[in-house]
């Protein structure tokens, strides 16, 4: 065996060792990738399945929603808030007069 040889024995063994760092490299990003996207799937289902954070942020798009239109169109939005209290009060009056007339 000359230097060589030995050097290129040396070399196939840096080789080897050099790819078996990278395979492991790669492993590690790769499951670090998918635990990166396992959380961001994590998230969104928390998102989809919390009813009462679903229900604030709906809320919240309402409210925006009924402050544009009624900055915009602001005799409308008077007339839709008088309809709404009516229909309310109309509602509140025929539970009361069902439950007056009831006893």
């Amino acid at each position: 065996m000359t230097a060589t040889d030995a050097g290129r024995q040396l070399s196939k063994r840096d080789a080897k060792t050099h790819q078996r760092n990278l395979t492991r490299l790669e492993a590690k990003a790769n499951s670090e990738r998918a635990r990166r996207q396992f959380a961001g799937t994590l998230d969104a289902l928390e998102d989809k399945l919390n009813v009462p954070k679903q229900v604030q942020r709906k809320t919240a798009e309402a409210r925006l929603r009924w402050r544009r239109f009624a900055n915009e169109q602001p005799g409308a939005a008077v007339a839709a808030a008088a309809g709404v209290a009516v229909g309310v009060g109309l509602v509140v009056w025929l539970v009361v007069r069902a439950a007056v007339d009831g006893k």
